[in-house]
């Protein structure tokens, strides 16, 4: 077969009914997992796609648009990279529980775990640690496999059991154990960090170092080259604990300010959810996201705006955990299908072919 030759688009009947059984599964598992939080007294949000401020996060890049009035004035809007700031605004609203499946867009993403429109499914608990959203992930991923009657997760020949006890290690034991790197001596007590200590530590690992590349680079390049292939293999792992600079929406650690009460999850080596204890001082969130735009504006030459009526619903929300976790990606590992738009409905077309 000519390997240049265009693959049938997904609405072709042939393509559809190699789709449809992973199409069936999410279905189910969606069904699924609103049951689960039903029994859990939650209450379902939708939230609204077109925001002020698609989020601040330096490396995620967003769908821009404008709306007009009606008098014709252009006012700039964007796509929601997440429905987080707009769910937090329910919260200071005086909601407790509370669940959303939101669509939500993010450019510069394709390939066989990412997408450019996709669901995010993020639930957020008042009053709660985030501790408790560990448990509410071990319960989700092993619903979802028994909903399929695969009993199992699943990605490109790796499997994780849902049913054994997660492991859960910090980012700084992981950083020691699979790239023998002490991170946390590259982070100090007010949470700035020290990009040349790092490096050396990575040079002395025998890793590659670029004389641009600031500590957020090195960070993540550890992360993405030698810890993350080491995740969610025979059981899920749940990595705890990151620096507070790679936790620009949670809280610092009763524990230890240097770090976090951030942890994501992972299965096969696919990163599945974010969860955070939230940060509620409008002062430090609003020096965080200026932070985040400072770099981004070194990085990429641009920034977003930030959402001014965030900031001033942080000081009505209670304290609270929440977490966004990609539902496709759930839906990929629990049916076994090995790219994500086999288990989209109507993938979005693909630009440039």
């Amino acid at each position: 077969m000519n390997s240049s030759a265009k693959a049938s688009p997904w609405w072709t009947p042939s393509v559809h009914a190699d789709r449809r059984p992973f199409l069936i599964g999410r279905n189910a598992i969606q069904a699924a997992l609103r049951g689960f939080f039903a029994r859990e007294d939650f209450i379902e949000v939708d939230t609204a796609v077109l925001q002020v401020s698609p989020g601040n996060e330096a490396h995620l890049h967003a769908f821009a648009t404008e709306a007009l009035t009606t008098d014709g004035q252009k006012a700039p809007f964007y796509l929601h990279t997440s429905p987080e700031f707009a769910c937090k605004k329910l919260l200071a609203a005086g909601e407790e529980r509370i669940s959303c499946f939101a669509h939500v867009y993010r450019n510069r993403e394709r390939g066989p775990l990412h997408h450019p429109e996709f669901t995010m499914l993020e639930w957020y608990r008042a009053g709660e640690s985030y501790e408790s959203l560990m448990m509410d992930c071990v319960r989700i991923l092993a619903l979802a496999t028994e909903t399929v009657k695969t009993g199992k997760l699943a990605y490109r020949g790796a499997e994780s059991d849902p049913f054994a006890g997660p492991e859960r290690i910090s980012v700084a034991e992981a950083f020691e154990r699979h790239a023998g790197i002490d991170l946390l001596a590259s982070v100090a007590a007010d949470g700035s960090t020290d990009r040349d200590h790092l490096a050396a530590e990575m040079k002395r690992a025998g890793m590659r170092v670029a004389d641009d590349d600031g500590w957020a680079d090195l960070f993540s390049r550890v992360l993405v080259e030698k810890i993350e292939p080491h995740l969610g293999f025979g059981r899920i792992t749940i990595l705890d604990g990151y620096p507070v600079s790679e936790a620009a929406l949670a809280r610092p650690s009763a524990r230890d300010p240097r770090v976090a009460e951030r942890f994501e999850l992972y299965a096969c080596g696919v990163e599945l959810a974010n969860g955070f204890g939230e940060l509620t001082n409008a002062a430090e969130q609003r020096r965080r996201f200026e932070v985040e735009m400072a770099e981004k504006a070194r990085v990429y030459g641009e920034t977003y705006p930030i959402d001014e009526d965030f900031l001033a619903a942080l000081p009505l929300m209670p304290e609270a955990s929440g977490i966004a976790l990609g539902f496709d990606r759930l839906v990929m590992l629990a049916t076994g299908a090995s790219r994500i738009d086999q288990v989209l409905w109507a993938p979005v077309a693909e630009v440039g072919r």
